[in-house]
Order: C-alpha cells, then sequence, then structure tokens
C-alpha cells in the first residue's frame, strides 16, 4: 500500500468526516503555502539564471550545473502550478456546495416556519373572519354616512312653501328693474325748431343767363 493510500485509509478510519467549512478552509491553507512555495521557487529559477550567466565564460561547469538546478526548479514550478489549479477547482466546488447546502437548509427551515404559521388557520374560520370584517366595515360606513346627514332639530320647513317664496323675492327684483328702466323714457327730447329755414337765394344774374339759355334751347328745336 502506498503512503497515499495509508494516509487516507488512515483519514478515513479516524471517524467523523470534515464538514464543508473545514475542507475549505485547508484547501485555502494548502494554497497559501503552494503559492509561497512558487514565489520561492521563482526567486531561485531567477538566481539560477543569473549565475549560468555570469559564469557562461569564465566558469562553463559552473554554468552547467546553475541551468541544471534552474530546469528542477521549473519543473517544481510547473507542478505547482498544476496542483494550484486542481485545488482552486476543488475549493470552488466545495463552496459551491456548501452554498447549495445552506439554501436547501434555510428552505426547509422556512417550509418548517410556514406550516408551523398555518396550524391554527382554518379555511373555514378565515371565511367567517373576513365576513365579520366586511359586516363591521358596512356597519361603520352606515354609521358614518349618519352622523353627517344634515338634521334640522326641530326646524323642519316645506320646500315647496319656500320655493314659493324665493320666486316672489325674484319677481319682486324684477318689476324693481323694470321701473327703473321705465323712469327714463319720460327724460323730455330737445324740441323740434318751429321757424322755416332760411332758403337758398339764387343770384339774379345767373337766373337771366339760365333764362337766355331757355330761349336759345326752344329756338334750337323749332
Amino acid at each position: 500500500m502506498s503512503v497515499f493510500a495509508k494516509w487516507f485509509s488512515s483519514g478515513g478510519k479516524s471517524g467523523k468526516a470534515p464538514s464543508p467549512q473545514e475542507a475549505i478552509q485547508k484547501l485555502r491553507e494548502t494554497e497559501e503555502m503552494l503559492t509561497k512555495k512558487q514565489e520561492y521557487l521563482e526567486q531561485k529559477i531567477e538566481g539560477e539564471l543569473l549565475t549560468a550567466k555570469k559564469n557562461g565564460t569564465k566558469n562553463k561547469r559552473a554554468a552547467l550545473q546553475a541551468l541544471k538546478r534552474k530546469k528542477r526548479y521549473e519543473k517544481q514550478l510547473a507542478q505547482i502550478d498544476g496542483t494550484l489549479s486542481t485545488i482552486e477547482f476543488q475549493r470552488e466546488a466545495l463552496e459551491n456546495a456548501n452554498t447549495n447546502t445552506e439554501v436547501l437548509k434555510n428552505m426547509g427551515f422556512a417550509a418548517k416556519a410556514m406550516k408551523t404559521a398555518h396550524e391554527n388557520m382554518d379555511l373555514d374560520k378565515v371565511d367567517d373572519l373576513m365576513q365579520d370584517i366586511t359586516e363591521q366595515q358596512e356597519l361603520a360606513q352606515e354609521i358614518s354616512d349618519a352622523i353627517s346627514r344634515p338634521v334640522g332639530f326641530g326646524e323642519e320647513f316645506d320646500e315647496d312653501d319656500l320655493l314659493a317664496e324665493l320666486e316672489e323675492l325674484e319677481q319682486e327684483e324684477l318689476d324693481k328693474n323694470l321701473l327703473e328702466i321705465g323712469g327714463t323714457e319720460d327724460v323730455p327730447l330737445p324740441s323740434v325748431p318751429s321757424n322755416p329755414l332760411p332758403k337758398k337765394t339764387v343770384p339774379k344774374k345767373r337766373e337771366e343767363e339760365d333764362e337766355d339759355d331757355m330761349e336759345e334751347l326752344k329756338a334750337w328745336a323749332m
């Protein structure tokens, strides 16, 4: 049995399985550890590259050793990148599963609360209650209408008598207006002058000229 198989089998025999929150926390801690390892390897790769460049012409053996170490570090870095991708995928899957579990738990809790709230409710009782509420609202409206209705407190009058009296008042006002208009007709108008208008006088010379013209017209006609 391999070391990993022994580790997983011993973990399974330990009893209670970890909760999603515990597993997510462990995966995050592993991500942080691998990220630090990743940064360390990147620094080592950069250092070995500088060593190889520095000894490239002076110490070929040292330069080759530095390049070999650089290759090993790069291989480890690639493995860590793949591991981080796998852990990240697993952590996201656990977070989604944990979220779904919490959602379902809360929905079940709400369903139980709703069931408990409806245990003491009867549909017939609800209908009766709503009918009573409607009747009380109608009664309250009738009371409001009765209170707001005008009351004469014993001073009751015949509406026909009131209308007749109003017509008499209107007729008196109309007669008064007509009398005021008729009074203006007795105002004396200016008198027509009795002296005859002066006649327009025609000059005597013009009359003689007109008579001469008539004589010539008669002679011509003969």
